[in-house]
C-alpha cells in the first residue's frame, strides 16, 4: 500500500510563498480523508471547459443519494398518503436548503483540504469534538437504519426474503464498495449514477400511471401555516427535513471533493468552487423530483382514495398495482426501493469512515467499520419486528428521520461558523447575505426541533 500523502491545505501553501491568498489552519492536514482516492481524479489543466466541469462530475451525485434513501420514501408516502400534496412545499424548501448547506460543504474541502470532521477536531476542544462526533455517530446510526430497513423490505417484496435475512445480506455491500473503490472513486461515482437513474426513470413511469391533479401539485409547493400548527404535520415535515438535509452528507461532500486533483491557485480555487457547486445543485435538482415525485403519487393514489392512514412502504406496495391499474407498478416501485436502499449503504460506508477518522484519527477497516455500524442499526430493527412485527418497522423508520432532523444543528453550526471565517477561508468566506441566510437556518432548524420536542412533552395527543 502506499504510504500515506501528507498535505498541506492551498492556504497554507499560499502562506508560506508569503501571498495574501486564503489564510487558514497553518498546521498540515496529515492524512487525508478516504487516502486511497485522495486526489485520484485528475481534472484537465487545458482545453475546453467542458471537460474541467465532466471531472467534476460525481460527487454531487454521491451526496445526493442521501436524498433520496428509504427514509425519505417512508416520510413522503406518509405525507402525501394523510396530507395530499400541501407538504410538497416542504419537500422544496429542504432541498433547496440542501442545495445552499452542501455547497458550504464542498467549499470548505476545497478552500482548507480538511474535511468538515477534521475541521472540528482542529477547532474545537476534545470534549466539544467529541459531542459532535457522537452526534455524528448516531445521525450514521439513524440513516443506517433506514437503509437497513428499506433494503430489507425491498428485498421481502421482491424475493420473498425474511427481514432479518435481508438486513443480513444488505450487510455484504461494503464488499461492493470495497470492489469499486480498488478500481477508482469513478468507478463508485457512476455505478451510483446509474442507480439514480433507475429511480428517476420508474417514478417518471409511476406518475405517469397515477394521473396526478397537476393544479394541486402545482399549489402544493406553497408553503402553508398548518404544516408548522399542526403537531402531526410538523412531524412529518421534520422527518422530511431529517431526510433530505442529512447530517453525514454536510461531512461526505467536504471529504469526496477531494478526490479531484485541481490546482492551487486562486483561480484554479475558484473553478472548482464554481464546477463542485453546478455538479452538486443539478445532482440536488434531481433528487428533488424523485422526493417529490414519491410524495405525488402517494398523494394522487392514496389520499385521493381515502387511504389517509398509509405509513408502510408494503403497504404502499401491495395497493399501487390495485389502484393504478397497472400490474407493473408494484415491482417497478420495489426495484426502486432496492436501488434505493443500495445506493444510500454505499454512501453511508464512505461517510462513517471520515467521519470515525476525522474526529479520532482512528483507523479502521472499511468491512469492520460497516459491520459494526450495522450490527448497532440490527439490534433496534430486530426488537422492532418481535415487538410490532411490520408495523414496528415503519415506526422506527420514522423516527430515524427524526432523528437525524434533530442531529442536523451539531453538523450545521460548525460549516457555517468555519465557511464564515476569513482566518480559515480567506477571500472565499461566507459574505453577509450568506451567513445571515446559514445561520438563519440553524436557528429555524434548531427550533422546530425544541418545538416539536415541547409539544410532545406538553400535548400527549400530539
Amino acid at each position: 500500500m502506499d504510504q500515506p500523502v501528507v498535505v498541506t491545505n492551498p492556504a497554507d501553501e499560499a502562506l508560506q510563498n508569503g501571498s495574501d491568498a486564503p489564510g487558514s489552519w497553518r498546521e498540515p492536514v496529515g492524512t487525508p480523508s478516504l487516502p486511497e482516492v485522495f486526489r485520484s481524479v485528475r481534472v484537465p489543466q487545458g482545453g475546453p471547459a467542458w471537460r474541467r466541469l465532466f471531472a467534476f462530475v460525481g460527487p454531487g451525485y454521491m451526496v445526493a443519494v442521501g436524498y433520496m434513501d428509504p427514509g425519505n420514501w417512508a416520510t413522503d408516502i406518509a405525507g402525501g398518503a394523510a396530507y395530499n400534496y400541501t407538504l410538497l412545499s416542504v419537500v422544496l424548501i429542504s432541498s433547496l436548503m440542501a442545495v445552499f448547506l452542501q455547497a458550504l460543504s464542498a467549499k470548505l474541502g476545497i478552500v482548507t483540504g480538511r474535511d468538515l470532521a477534521q475541521a472540528c477536531r482542529d477547532a474545537y476542544s476534545r470534549p466539544t469534538s467529541l459531542v459532535l462526533w457522537f452526534s455524528a455517530e448516531i445521525a450514521i446510526v439513524a440513516c443506517d437504519l433506514a437503509e437497513v430497513i428499506g433494503a430489507a423490505i425491498a428485498l421481502n417484496l421482491l424475493f420473498g426474503l425474511p427481514l432479518v435475512a435481508g438486513v443480513i445480506v444488505t450487510s455484504l455491500d461494503v464488499l461492493l464498495v470495497l470492489a469499486l473503490q480498488s478500481k477508482g472513486f469513478r468507478w463508485i461515482e457512476m455505478f451510483v449514477i446509474c442507480l439514480i437513474a433507475t429511480m428517476m426513470v420508474i417514478f417518471s413511469l409511476e406518475i405517469f400511471y397515477a394521473k396526478p391533479d397537476w393544479h394541486g401539485v402545482l399549489a402544493g409547493f406553497v408553503p402553508h401555516a398548518n404544516v408548522v400548527s399542526d403537531p402531526k404535520r410538523l412531524f412529518i415535515a421534520l422527518g422530511i427535513l431529517g431526510a433530505t438535509v442529512m447530517p453525514h452528507n454536510l461531512y461526505l461532500h467536504s471529504s469526496i471533493v477531494q478526490t479531484r486533483r485541481f490546482g492551487k491557485s486562486r483561480d484554479e480555487i475558484k473553478e472548482a468552487i464554481k464546477h463542485a457547486h453546478i455538479d452538486s445543485t443539478v445532482a440536488l435538482t434531481l433528487a428533488l423530483f424523485v422526493n417529490a415525485a414519491i410524495l405525488i403519487v402517494a398523494a394522487a393514489v392514496f389520499f385521493k382514495a381515502g387511504h389517509h392512514e398509509i405509513q408502510r412502504i408494503e403497504d404502499a406496495y401491495k395497493l399501487l398495482s390495485p389502484m393504478v391499474g397497472v400490474s407493473i407498478a408494484t415491482p417497478f416501485f420495489a426495484i426502486a426501493l432496492l436501488a434505493s436502499g443500495q445506493n444510500s449503504t454505499l454512501t453511508g460506508t464512505l461517510a462513517g469512515q471520515i467521519i470515525l477518522e476525522g474526529f479520532l484519527r482512528v483507523k479502521i477497516k472499511p468491512w469492520l467499520r460497516r459491520m459494526i455500524s450495522r450490527i448497532i442499526a440490527l439490534i433496534p430493527a430486530v426488537a422492532a419486528v418481535a415487538l410490532s412485527g411490520s408495523k414496528g418497522l415503519a415506526d422506527l423508520l420514522m423516527w430515524s428521520q427524526v432523528v437525524l432532523s434533530a442531529q442536523l444543528s451539531f453538523a450545521v453550526v460548525p460549516l457555517i461558523q468555519f465557511t464564515s471565517d476569513r482566518r480559515k477561508m480567506g477571500e472565499f468566506a461566507n459574505g453577509w447575505v450568506t451567513r445571515l441566510i446559514g445561520w438563519g437556518l440553524a436557528v429555524m432548524i434548531a427550533g422546530l426541533n425544541a418545538y416539536l420536542i415541547f409539544k410532545a412533552l406538553t400535548d400527549p395527543s400530539a
